[in-house]
């Protein structure tokens, strides 16, 4: 898939932490990836590089954004 030409950086220094809970994925997304979407791609195993506290999953910003990257598509 090519790579897109957004400038994810923004949502990171924006975010202020080196995590994120999946349950806060819509929040830093701005509403474009849903928790449940990601807990789809988790299932899957198509989701990206994750951990669990508890019973809570989260994952690390450069992760994720790496992750995210990969699944825009330009129109």
């Amino acid at each position: 898939m090519e790579k897109s030409n957004l400038d994810l950086k923004s949502l990171k220094e924006k975010w202020g932490s080196a995590w994120i809970a999946r349950n806060q994925v819509g929040t830093f997304t701005g509403g474009l990836v849903a928790p449940r979407t990601m807990a789809n791609h988790d299932s899957f195993g198509t989701g990206p590089k994750r951990f669990k506290v508890k019973n809570k999953t989260g994952y690390q910003v450069d992760d994720f954004l790496e992750w995210l990257e990969g699944h825009i598509k330009m129109a």
